[in-house]
């Protein structure tokens, strides 16, 4: 979740273009709800390694939170689903190549990325969050100050810790491809300090030598959308409205139980 100057926007915007005509792969075109229907699956991307919204079970098959919602999706079409795995860089990339319909994998709603691709109303949220060893006094970023923090490349609490580092010089970022790796890397020691969901002290706990990390401070709450191409307002209008009835019925709440162990916090709707 990097933020942009306009100018980085416009170079990976026509990065992305040049990439995909070198490829021979057209430019992204509509989907509606009718033709992933006719077609007899809906494709959509997700991610394995940020538990507890994707990860893989002891049959080695997704399971997340948001594979619980990719599914439902499916149900609610009337096709089975598809998946597509990727890491948080490769999420707009998928959609702007026609590889999936769309991602569903705590893709946090933001300016930057809503130039590329069109977002639905949030159906989770999670706070980024600074996590470390109990015997660290941490209680913002200037206590980071020569200490190598771990970030996931690409997420939210990789654009906040990086600026955060400019303000304060010496902080060390260290970025890892996937949530799984920067978890390894912690309980290693490879890094003092990780940034993360506000989840990710739960899943140290379950690691050896788990109970001695905390959360130390929040970096700022995200809500998660759906993405999709921005030419595609029929399907994003359907997830809207899909969206609206799972929230409203309790079964996002029941899924935020389920995997989070918390409650589904407030989502605002746009």
């Amino acid at each position: 979740m990097t933020r942009l100057r306009p100018t980085g926007i416009l170079a990976g915007l026509l990065f992305g273009l040049v990439a995909m005509v070198s490829v021979g792969i057209a430019p992204a075109n509509a989907v509606t709800t009718d033709e992933i229907i006719s077609r007899g699956k809906v494709i959509i991307a997700i991610d394995t390694t940020t538990a507890p919204y994707g990860m893989v079970d002891e049959s080695m098959q997704p399971a997340g939170f948001d594979i619980d919602v990719a599914n439902l999706v499916g149900e609610a079409l009337g096709v089975p689903v598809e998946f597509v795995t990727v890491t948080s860089p490769g999420r707009i990339p998928s959609l702007l190549t026609n590889r999936v319909d769309m991602v569903i994998s705590i893709f946090s709603i933001t300016p930057a990325r809503a130039l590329q691709v069109a977002f639905s109303i949030p159906y989770a949220g999670q706070s980024s969050v600074v996590l470390a060893p109990k015997s660290l006094d941490i209680k913002g970023p200037e206590d980071l100050v020569g200490l190598k923090v771990g970030v996931t490349r690409g997420t939210g609490e990789d654009g906040l810790l990086t600026k955060q580092a400019e303000k304060y010089p010496g902080i060390e970022i260290l970025r890892f491809d996937d949530y799984a790796s920067i978890t390894q890397a912690m309980l290693s020691g490879q890094i003092d300090a990780m940034g993360g969901g506000d989840y990710g002290d739960m899943y140290l706990q379950k690691s050896v030598n788990g109970e001695d990390f905390e959360l130390k401070y929040i970096l700022k709450s995200f809500y998660f959308g759906i993405g999709v191409r921005k030419d595609s307002p029929e399907l994003l209008q359907w997830l809207n409205t899909f969206i609206f009835t799972l929230k409203n019925d309790g079964t996002l709440n029941e899924l935020s139980l389920k995997h989070r162990g918390a409650p589904l916090p407030d989502l605002p709707v746009f």
